[in-house]
């Protein structure tokens, strides 16, 4: 009698669970990392730390890259796992069961990384520069990650939801919304930021646009380019994009995009 070695349902059922939650898990380190490190610039993953290295721009960036690496390995795990689920993925419910997991993994992510990043490593903090740092540490804690585990949980072992009443998809809906507005907002006014300028600008002609918004120079790196500035309450972030940067931390990115172009 022939044996043959096959794969059993259940085992490609265990492997989309693991590949949505791995996915999950990935797109919760990706949001944090391009919206957080980049974009907004609340933090780096190393902004915790003090002294030495860790003091270079240049270090924390490459610490951010590493970092996107790593998740791009995790990603990739759950794509391969997905395929090989590929059947399963298809079959009854699977849809719903791989979302369900997504979900469930991206809130693992925020979770994780708020217990061990911020509070028992203090590598980072969700804003590095807040006044009140466990406020959006339990705000990032709970609407990304509480809501969307327990929503994940919902799915998977109710069917929806968006049955047996509206609660549920209407916190969610709230406070994703609440806590995307409060992302958009601007540094806190009079706080410092970090503004690149564009390359060809002269360390004379930085100084002329930091002066023009009433700005005080705190630190500059070697190539004049990256420059950390202390604003005054109401200094418009505009007028440094006019003046040739090309970020300014905190503000929206695409401001600046036109300056590559002089």
């Amino acid at each position: 009698m022939s044996i043959t070695a096959e794969i059993r349902p259940e085992d490609n059922r265990a492997q989309l669970s693991c590949a949505g939650g791995l996915l999950g898990f990935a797109i919760g380190g990706f949001f944090d990392g391009i919206l957080l490190h980049q974009i907004l610039q609340w933090h780096h993953l190393l902004s915790g730390l003090e002294g030495g290295r860790f003091g270079d721009l240049r270090f924390q960036i490459l610490a951010d890259g590493l970092f996107h690496l790593l998740i791009y390995v995790l990603a990739l795990i759950g794509l391969f796992l997905l395929w090989r689920s590929r059947r399963n993925f298809a079959g009854h419910s699977g849809g719903r069961l791989f979302l369900a997991d997504a979900l469930i993994g991206f809130g693992a992510w925020h979770v994780l990384d708020g217990i061990v990043s911020h509070w028992i490593l203090g590598i980072h903090r969700i804003r590095m520069d807040s006044e009140m740092p466990l406020f959006w540490d339990l705000l990032w804690f709970v609407v990304f990650g509480l809501v969307f585990i327990a929503a994940g949980w919902r799915l998977r072992r109710r069917g929806g939801i968006f049955e047996g009443g509206g609660a549920m998809p209407a916190a969610v809906a709230v406070l994703a919304i609440l806590s995307g507005a409060a992302a958009a907002l601007p540094p806190s006014q009079g706080s410092t930021v970090l503004v690149v300028f564009r390359p060809g600008l002269s360390p004379e002609q930085a100084l002329v646009a930091i002066a023009g918004v009433d700005g005080r120079l705190m630190w500059s790196d070697s190539s004049d380019q990256v420059w950390a500035v202390a604003l005054p309450e109401g200094a418009g972030v505009l007028d440094l994009y006019r003046d040739g940067a090309l970020l300014v931390s905190g503000s929206p990115v695409l401001a600046g995009c036109l300056n590559w172009f002089r």
